[in-house]
């Protein structure tokens, strides 16, 4: 393991041992009750706290500062910050996650429902997707406004930044395309602030920016997932990644746009269809589903991503955001490993304040939907059958390793602490007795709505 890693697996070990909270534990040992989060978010260290560290750990009995000379080495110039962690990067988690829950499809069906209460106007109903992800929620959220809205042409946004996750949704557009005719997609990898606009902020950006425009030949689903699969090397060119040496987040090598319409749609769809430097932001619905980590601090999540999603909004556009809650049996599960675990820091009425504090003055063009917790949280839970909670000790070790992994991906555990535990049982014990306990598993997401006034003209 790296050196954060290793440190990061000591402290776990010690929290589990003296059965304390990581907070707790920060505090105690350093004065910091962030510190965990601190370094699980990428950040950077002296050598002096990791002393202090290892000095509470051998003090209350844990391993001497002998045995933790590998986890000093090289730790005087911080925390590498290219291993920080990030929900999305596991590809193998996420897409268990995704095929083994039904969260997707609740978020495309509560997408669908704000969707309804929007009044779009000519010439197009306008979406956009923060976060697209493998475009599993992103489909259905087409397929349903096509079942409403059937002759409307549509200008949809699909913000993503993985290169793997581009390749998938767009796998799930032929159909789309087929059914609906009249639909201009673009797909963007800029950030939250730029991508409503197509155009980065920063000049020399802007300048490199790459800009493909693709008009789909034939009528069927079969000729546009050949002309959609055949975009492959453009995507490979242009979704390239590289690790932030500040943050250790993934961020885009090229900045790029990739707009998509049919060619027989052409005529009809010329306003809609965006140019370089001229899109509008100004859209009838924006989903914003866990566009963010929960540990990131407040000020990132209404500042960088949801603030600039506001200002997004046409009049009567409304903006719906989902991020996790807890209070279920997958936290549960989580902290009968690490007691104390707490990942859902933010909740929606303090990030709707901060919200609300970025826009400033402009904040009173804006309704901040007030909802009990009856009308904002929602549960989802594993895919299973009935007859898989079987009587204790006998529940299938793929159904454990399921349950486990969605547990674990919605806390967003990093690599390095499940390392740690994986070579013992004692999870699998623990996700077992969840199970038997609630004849499943399952979790909550929190929403929040955000809708512009109506009487106000365009951006």
């Amino acid at each position: 393991m790296t050196d954060a890693e290793t440190l990061l697996a000591q402290i776990d070990e010690a929290c589990r041992r003296m059965q304390i909270a990581q907070t707790t534990f920060g505090r105690q040992a350093v004065n910091d009750g962030k510190l965990v989060s601190r370094l699980q978010q990428g950040g950077r260290v002296t050598l002096e706290t990791v002393n202090r560290v290892h000095r509470f750990i051998a003090e209350k009995g844990g391993p001497s500062a002998t045995n933790l000379r590998s986890a000093i080495k090289g730790m005087e110039h911080g925390i590498d910050p290219v291993h920080g962690f990030r929900f999305y990067d596991n590809r193998q988690k996420y897409l268990m996650f995704v095929n083994t829950t039904s969260e997707k499809h609740m978020v495309a069906d509560k997408a669908l429902e704000q969707l309804t209460l929007t009044q779009p106007e000519p010439p197009a109903i306008r979406l956009f997707d923060g976060g697209s992800g493998d475009g599993t929620a992103f489909a259905r959220l087409l397929r349903g406004a096509h079942k409403r809205y059937p002759w409307l042409p549509f200008y949809v946004v699909a913000k993503e930044i993985s290169i793997e996750n581009v390749r998938l949704m767009l796998e799930k557009m032929p159909d789309r395309f087929q059914e609906h005719p009249a639909t201009v997609l673009v797909v963007t990898n800029l950030n939250y602030a730029d991508a409503p606009y197509l155009k980065p902020s920063s000049p020399v950006a802007a300048s490199a920016m790459s800009w493909t425009e693709i008009a789909l030949e034939g009528s069927t689903a079969g000729d546009f997932e050949e002309a959609i699969a055949a975009l492959q090397p453009v995507i490979d060119q242009n979704w390239q990644v590289e690790v932030s040496q500040q943050s250790g987040h993934p961020v885009t090598q090229t900045p790029a746009v990739l707009v998509i319409y049919r060619k027989d749609q052409q005529f009809v769809l010329d306003s809609i269809i965006p140019r370089r430097g001229f899109a509008r932001a100004d859209f009838d619905f924006v989903l914003l589903s866990h566009p963010y980590r929960a540990r990131a601090p407040i000020a990132f999540k209404a500042g960088k991503v949801v603030a600039p999603l506001v200002r997004a909004l046409r009049p009567n556009g409304r903006l719906l955001g989902i991020h996790g809650y807890g209070h279920d049996p997958g936290l549960e599960l989580v902290r009968s490993v690490w007691p104390g675990e707490d990942p859902f820091v933010t909740g929606r009425a303090e990030l709707m304040e901060a919200v609300a504090q970025d826009l400033g003055s402009q904040a009173r063009n804006y309704h901040f939907h007030e909802m009990s917790d009856e009308e904002a949280v929602f549960r989802y839970s594993i895919r299973m059958l009935a007859t898989e909670i079987a009587p204790e000790g006998e529940l299938g070790m793929s159904t454990v390793l399921a349950a486990w992994n969605a547990a674990s991906y919605v806390a967003q555990i990093e690599d390095a602490r499940l390392s740690a535990i994986l070579n013992r049982n004692r999870y699998v014990d623990a996700t077992r007795e969840i199970l038997q306990a609630h004849k499943g598993l399952w979790f909550n997401n929190e929403t929040y709505i955000v809708s512009r006034r109506a009487d106000l003209g365009a951006h």
